[in-house]
């Protein structure tokens, strides 16, 4: 990558991720690299550094991948799965990105929007790299979701709630409810039940290209629609929540220190040696 503007954007009410902005700018001044004032997106950018924890990243994922900005995530909050990069290791590691030693991860994302089952009508798409969540808003009875995988009938699940997640988003939401992990470089999209009601009731995985559509059928209360923890619709039972492949992927620049499985060893506590372990030469050469 040939960088010369770079935009910083640090975690909301965060003294501490605005100082280490500062100290960011100035040290890629001296690199001779423009910088603008913290938390403005230009589309004219190299990269874009942001400060803070997942959410802070997942709040600009979307214009990050609408401009086709590179992000290099900076943790300065406790899981850490997209932001990768320690404090620090952040000047060793933009020492490596400014001399071409780095590689960019091409993550998925999803678009949602609301079809009016009586018009046809529908609203504008919203983005999303993690995932779409579908979920009563009260401690009543589970609600029931025709689903459909393209216009493939797939089944109707009965359950607090449904996610549609990306592979990113596969470490969140959806792993928490029993889904799957799904490698966060593949072309997938996963839909997962929220405590269904019959336990065969088990997570899909569908190829990203997969327009996946969901029904919520009478009787129903207030049941929201969110996207990547915000709150973006309340349905009825008159909607119809279509999912599908966004047209740009996140770009993210990914740690030359963790690989994704050490990432995951760490952030998820499993057994084993903390370090990647390399294969035996002699076995290497045949994988």
């Amino acid at each position: 990558m040939n960088i010369r503007f770079v935009g910083i954007i640090v975690r909301p009410n965060s003294p501490d991720a605005e100082q280490k902005g500062y100290e960011l700018a100035q040290w890629l001044n001296r690199q001779g690299i423009t910088t603008t004032e913290q938390n403005r997106i230009d589309p004219g950018m190299d990269l874009l550094i942001v400060l803070g924890g997942d959410g802070t990243l997942l709040h600009v994922a979307d214009a990050a991948s609408q401009n086709g900005l590179p992000v290099l995530g900076v943790n300065m909050g406790h899981l850490g799965f997209l932001s990768e990069i320690a404090v620090d290791e952040m000047f060793k590691t933009l020492t490596m990105v400014l001399a071409g030693e780095s590689r960019i991860e091409k993550r998925i994302m999803v678009k949602a929007a609301i079809i009016n089952g009586d018009s046809g009508a529908i609203s504008e798409p919203v983005r999303a790299l993690n995932e779409v969540v579908i979920v009563k808003d009260s401690t009543a009875a589970m609600v029931r979701l025709r689903c459909w995988a393209n216009q493939e009938y797939i089944t109707t699940y009965r359950a607090d709630g449904l996610i549609i997640a990306t592979p990113t988003g596969s470490t969140a939401y959806n792993l928490s409810a029993g889904g799957p992990l799904v490698h966060a470089e593949l072309d997938s999209i996963v839909i997962t039940p929220i405590c269904p009601f019959m336990l065969e009731s088990r997570p899909v995985l569908l190829c990203s290209d997969t327009r996946i559509t969901t029904h919520l059928l009478a009787p129903a209360g207030e049941v929201k629609v969110i996207v990547d923890g915000e709150l973006r619709w309340r349905i009825t039972e008159n909607d119809y929540l279509l999912v599908r492949k966004a047209e740009r992927p996140l770009l993210v620049v990914s740690s030359p220190w963790k690989s994704y499985f050490n990432i995951l060893r760490t952030k998820l506590n499993w057994g084993g040696d903390p370090v990647d372990l390399p294969l035996p030469e002699k076995v290497c050469k045949h994988c």
